[in-house]
């Protein structure tokens, strides 16, 4: 059998009502014939949409196929063990121009019971921010149950909302539970559970495509909802030249940024997982005893499991997130 080697995959291209054609611009992404591009999903698992490789002997094969025919080779033993041919991670980068619908996910326990699914734990790493754009998260201090519901049901949910000023290099944490909702003019990457299971509680009282209204799941919602207070809801965090720095860490994914602009080591001896690199701004050549990869922005690379050293040299100032499992 042929060695495994550093990954990449075709994106698919989402159209959204709300998307933009940043995309483009900022990441390079071709998403014609489609006139804008709300998601482009980078690596998927998710039935429907799993992503396919696009270079290399594994060429065409789509994602869960080759977990099946590597398995913990490629994602770890730990990681097979538990998800098996379910990759357990959705990486997207978002663009918009509308503000998203204001949504909940479900955790485990009830995304299983409902929908046989993971539930959906994500974080959002803003790349670029319109002057005023905002983010959405979690409630202002002092909403609970009850209050909620008699907001739900005068239609002022926007009322009791938090919203957050949204900067490039900003990271929003979002874990099954919370309210939240993206607002117009932001482009983000997105690292979430592999789940497409969303709970739409308000709509800013706009059409849908066909002109009338989209469903909402309020009753759903409500079940999942977590009114437990949050201290802050935008992760805090210090940017280390040549460092990695952590940025999320919580049982589904650990995100780190990378931001370098000289040879950078890396070695995951200790780590049973697959580990993932989303180029955010310049480029890089990752080297690993198998191979030789570059990455530029917009790129998205599953290093698998087994591969175990690699070094990351910048061509230019290079920003990147390595996301795995512990």
């Amino acid at each position: 059998m042929s060695k495994l080697y550093p990954l990449k995959f075709r994106p698919i291209y989402k159209d959204k009502v709300w998307g933009g054609t940043r995309l483009k611009g900022l990441l390079g992404k071709d998403f014609a014939p489609l006139p804008n591009c709300g998601e482009s999903w980078e690596l998927s698992g998710v039935d429907g949409s799993v992503s396919a490789v696009s270079s290399g002997f594994l060429m065409d094969n789509q994602l869960n196929e080759v977990i099946e025919i590597f398995m913990g080779d490629l994602v770890g033993d730990r990681v097979f063990g538990r998800h098996g041919m379910q990759f357990p991670l959705l990486i997207k980068f978002l663009d918009t121009t509308e503000p998203l619908s204001v949504q909940v996910h479900p955790g485990d326990r009830m995304a299983q019971e409902r929908h046989a699914s993971f539930g959906k734990t994500e974080m959002w790493y803003v790349m670029h921010a319109e002057p005023g754009a905002e983010i959405i998260t979690g409630f202002r201090p002092g909403v609970d149950r009850v209050t909620y519901g008699r907001h739900l049901r005068d239609n002022t949910i926007a009322d009791i909302l938090n919203a957050e000023q949204a900067r490039a290099g900003d990271v929003f944490f979002i874990p099954a539970g919370r309210i939240h909702a993206i607002g117009a003019g932001i482009t983000l990457c997105e690292i979430q559970q592999t789940s497409d299971v969303t709970y739409r509680v308000y709509d800013w009282d706009r059409p849908g495509q066909d002109g009338m209204p989209r469903e909402l799941h309020t009753g759903e919602a409500l079940e999942a909802i977590d009114f437990s207070p949050v201290e802050a809801f935008k992760t805090a965090y210090t940017p280390v030249l040549n460092r990695s720095v952590n940025l999320v860490s919580c049982p589904y994914f650990t995100t780190n940024l990378i931001e370098f602009d000289k040879k950078i080591e890396s070695d995951y001896f200790y780590l049973d997982s697959f580990v993932i690199y989303i180029c955010l701004e310049g480029a890089c050549t990752l080297t690993c005893p198998v191979g030789v990869e570059t990455l530029q922005a917009g790129d998205t690379l599953l290093l698998p499991a087994e591969i175990k050293q690699v070094e990351l040299l910048p061509a230019t100032r290079c920003k990147v997130l390595e996301v795995y499992q512990t």
